[in-house]
């Protein structure tokens, strides 16, 4: 039987600032002193976009999909958790997660001080080395997400 080829998912998520006094969450890593995200969920956009690479790259669809904004059991459940499901998802078609490369977009918070954090806890739901996640940050330099909120692109490879 042959290998079966790499595969690759393209995530992308955004939630704008939160109106009430909830916690910034990104990659599964609490941003203290930070005004968190709106969301059913945690608002963790790094780990919704990852959730959204990985069933891209299996082929099942997407996170509003397997996790609908109006599930009650859904509300502020932590990015990482829906991040495991997605994996285990992946992996009941035989799947194995590979790597992955992420772009934070966003005015602020500063994301390179927590960028290992990230990194580690990321790489830890995954199952995976650390080496295996890439986290990276860009400014919209006042077009776009400028001062709204906060955006993530993930790409994935499976094998």
């Amino acid at each position: 039987m042959a290998e079966a080829a790499p595969r690759v998912g393209l995530g992308f998520d955004v939630h704008a600032w939160a109106d009430d006094d909830r916690a910034l969450w990104l990659g599964s890593v609490r941003f203290g002193g930070e005004r968190g995200l709106s969301g059913h969920s945690d608002g963790d956009a790094v780990c919704h976009a990852l959730a959204d690479a990985l069933l891209g790259a299996a082929a099942l669809g997407d996170v509003g999909e397997h996790f609908p904004d109006d599930d009650p059991e859904l509300e502020g459940v932590a990015g990482a958790i829906l991040l495991g499901r997605a994996l285990a998802l992946v992996q009941g078609e035989g799947l194995t997660f590979g790597s992955c490369d992420l772009t934070v977009i966003c005015e602020r918070p500063a994301i390179s001080p927590y960028r290992d954090a990230m990194r580690l806890s990321l790489a830890e739901v995954l199952g995976a080395p650390a080496s295996a996640v890439s986290v990276k940050a860009t400014r919209p330099e006042g077009l776009g997400l400028a001062g709204e909120g906060v955006g993530c692109m993930a790409v994935v490879l499976l094998g």
